[in-house]
Parts: structure tokens; C-alpha cells; sequence
């Protein structure tokens, strides 16, 4: 009844590069890089396979970063002299590219991945892409001096490959938006009417993928800023809810978004997190069911799909799929539940 799906990244193996690092460095270079990833790619989808899952996705095992992964194929940005900028309103520091002239696609980005992860499962595949609010948030811009000229140019880069990954046999495009839980007021404004963009001419499953954050460090110390209640998502589900994206995510287990947050997206598709990505201790099958069942109030069952609140990759290897595991048997679980 409830379809299981990964909000994104996958820990990397040790051969791949540095372990529980969210950005992690390389352990090889070259063609050797190349197949370590491939590998890495085919590992995953074979473990979340096995685990159950009905929704694939490649881990983002090819790349070191999840916003970074995308930008490193734009023309008009500087890798070379990256300079430290505070990110995600100064919440942590990080060395990020420059943009230094007009942005123009090198050429493909995700082909190589995507196009393996098709060729190895049958099942339904995801493919995830940093959003353009996110975006703007993790480069130093020395160009535009604009971020919303910015943001809808680098919307208009991420369509061309959006359109692409679709014709790759991708079944759900992803866009992955921590930033919107940052600068609401914005996000709301400009930032939806940049993810259109990004998603426009899009047939297949259209998502937006909205957290607090993977579980380092410095988001933790942010959340016990946020009080007892979480309302971060009300400022811009309504807008989500008038635009063309199909599914929304919402961190649920563990956290303190109120619940009733849910009812603000009628008519969507709701992923629901009922997965710890902050928190090692391995989530039993009763309390996932018992979290989706909470999310029924408010969730139709057809709308509803189990997911975890963020990505793995800073994640051990061990606990990450003990966790995929657990996500569909939770689903499962409560499938009998609630039939």
C-alpha cells in the first residue's frame, strides 16, 4: 500500500572515498575513479533492492556532493579559487566555486549514472538534482549580483538535464531544497517559481525534497534553536501546494514539525520521513508504522509514501542499510496495519 523511496544520497563505500564525511574526498582518480563509482552505483541498487524498496535511486555515488555534483559540469564558474562563505543563512561554513561569468552546461551531467541505473533495475527509478534556491545558497556569486537572476539561471541549466535524465528513463525527478526551510519568505516568493522553471516540459513524477538538514553536526545545534515546534514548512507548502511539483517531502521522525503541517498540501503526494538521518539507532518496524499511521490523519493512503527525512551519506555503511531495511518493513507493516 505505502510505496518506500530514499530521499537521496547513500554512504560511500571506503574504496570509493572517505567514510561518514559529508564531503568526502576521493580515494582514487581517473578510469579508476570512474568504475569505483559504477560499482558503488550497482552496489546500492542491489541493497536497496534487497532491502524492499519500490523506488531506486543511485545513492549519488558519483558525486561528491550533492549540489556540487551538478555545478562542477556548469561553464561560467571558477573551481579552482573556491573561497569560504557562510551557507544555509551562516549556519556552517564551507569552500565553495565562484561564479565568474555567464552559466552554460558543459554538456551532460548525470548521463553516466542514470543511464547505469536504469539498465540494472526494473523498478521504478529516482534521480535527484539540487534545487536552484539551494544552489545559489552554496556558491559565492562575483557575476550576477542578483540571486534570483542567478537562481532562474541556473533553473533554466537544470531543466536541460531534467529533461534529459526524463528521456534517460528516469521516472521521478527530485529536487533537493534544504534551503527552502531557511529562507522561507524567499522561498515562497522566488524560490517555487525558479523550481517551475527547473521542472517545465517535465512528463514524468516531478518532487521537491525539503529538510532540516543531514545529520552533522552543525544542523544538530541548529535544530535545538528551533524550539519545540518546527513551522519552517508553513511558509511555503501553500505555495508548493498551488504549483505543478507532484511530491513533497516533510521530515517526520524525530523531529518537531507538527504533523497537521501535512494538511497544507492537499492534492500532492506526500513523502513522509519516518527515517533518522541524525540519529544511528536503527528504527524498529512498529515505530515506522506507528509514525505513518499518525501521518494518516492527515495523509490520504494512496498519497502517502514512506521515505526517510534526509540522505544517508554521512551515514555508516552498516547502519545505512539496516535502515533501508527497516523503512520497508516498516511500510509493510503498516500496510497490514491500515489496509
Amino acid at each position: 500500500m505505502f510505496t518506500t523511496a530514499i530521499a537521496g544520497s547513500l554512504p560511500k563505500p571506503a574504496w570509493l572515498a572517505e567514510t561518514e564525511k559529508l564531503w568526502p574526498q576521493w580515494t582514487t582518480q581517473g578510469p579508476e575513479l570512474q568504475q569505483a563509482k559504477a560499482d558503488a552505483t550497482l552496489l546500492w541498487i542491489k541493497a536497496q533492492e534487497d532491502a524492499g524498496l519500490d523506488v531506486i535511486g543511485d545513492g549519488e555515488q558519483a558525486r561528491q556532493h550533492f549540489v556540487h555534483g551538478f555545478v562542477e559540469q556548469v561553464e561560467g564558474i571558477d573551481f579552482v579559487n573556491k573561497v569560504t562563505m557562510g551557507i544555509r543563512n551562516n549556519r556552517y561554513d564551507a569552500q565553495v566555486p565562484q561564479v565568474i561569468a555567464p552559466l552554460r552546461l558543459k554538456g551532460r551531467v548525470h548521463a553516466f549514472e542514470a543511464q547505469l541505473a536504469r539498465a540494472h533495475t526494473q523498478k521504478k527509478l529516482k534521480f535527484t538534482l539540487p534545487g536552484p534556491m539551494t544552489i545559489v545558497d552554496t556558491v559565492a556569486d562575483r557575476f550576477y549580483g542578483d540571486k534570483v537572476k542567478m537562481a532562474m539561471a541556473f533553473a533554466e541549466l537544470l531543466n536541460q538535464e531534467a529533461l534529459a535524465l526524463q528521456a534517460d528513463g528516469v521516472d521521478i525527478i527530485q529536487f533537493d531544497e534544504p534551503a527552502f526551510n531557511v529562507y522561507m519568505d524567499e522561498a515562497a516568493d522566488w524560490g517555487v517559481q525558479a523550481l517551475e522553471i527547473a521542472a517545465r516540459g517535465l512528463t514524468c513524477t516531478t518532487a521537491v525534497h525539503i529538510c532540516y538538514g543531514y545529520g552533522i553536526e552543525a544542523n544538530n545545534k541548529w535544530k535545538e534553536t528551533l524550539g519545540q515546534e518546527w513551522r519552517q514548512y508553513e511558509k511555503v507548502f501553500p505555495a508548493l501546494a498551488k504549483s505543478s511539483i507532484q511530491q513533497v517531502s516533510l521530515e517526520c521522525m524525530h523531529s518537531h514539525v507538527p504533523m497537521e503541517m501535512m494538511k497544507l498540501l492537499e492534492g500532492k503526494d506526500v513523502m513522509v520521513g519516518v527515517i533518522d538521518v541524525a540519529n544511528p539507532v536503527i528504527e524498529t518496524p512498529e515505530e515506522i508504522a506507528d509514525t505513518i499511521g499518525r501521518a494518516l490523519q492527515f495523509v490520504p493512503k494512496h498519497r502517502l509514501i514512506a521515505c526517510t527525512n534526509c540522505g544517508l551519506a554521512p551515514m555508516s555503511r552498516a547502519v545505512a542499510e539496516a535502515k533501508l531495511k527497516a523503512l520497508a518493513e516498516g511500510a509493510k507493516l503498516a500496510s497490514q496495519r491500515y489496509a
